[in-house]
């Protein structure tokens, strides 16, 4: 029976692992899942479009994200404005929306990535890696 019970707790820390890994946390390493705390309180400070389909974030304590969408959302590339849809939560992660004058489109992913200002040797550098 404690083996049963072992390996049940073993299998609840497994399924708990890779959830508690997104957590979005603003000081998570780069290239993992995070999200953007206080999106709709100043928590977005600028953004840079890429292509239709990706769009620079920066947000407070200048980290940037890399949002990239489901697909192409027409007038990313000429909009001046933006807005950031974080339905219930006050985060804005992959969860959210992007929406220009003519289109809602949705985050796919969400992640943090090196001040693309800095030398590429720079940013492996940065101490707001977390």
């Amino acid at each position: 029976m404690k083996t049963i019970l072992a390996c049940a707790a073993a299998l609840a820390v497994l399924a708990v692992s890779p959830a508690s890994a997104e957590t979005g946390d603003p000081a998570s390493p780069y290239g993992e899942e995070a999200r953007i705390p206080f999106a709709n309180h100043g928590g977005i400070r600028n953004f840079r479009v890429v292509d239709r389909e990706t769009l620079l974030i920066e947000g407070r304590g200048d980290r940037w994200y890399r949002a990239e969408l489901f697909a192409p959302c027409f007038g990313l590339r000429h909009s001046l404005a933006l807005g950031f849809d974080t339905d219930f939560s006050s985060s804005f992660d992959r969860f959210g929306k992007i929406v220009t004058r003519d289109q809602t489109c949705q985050v796919r992913s969400l992640v943090r990535i090196p001040d693309p200002d800095l030398p590429r040797d720079a940013a492996e550098n940065d101490p707001k890696a977390g």
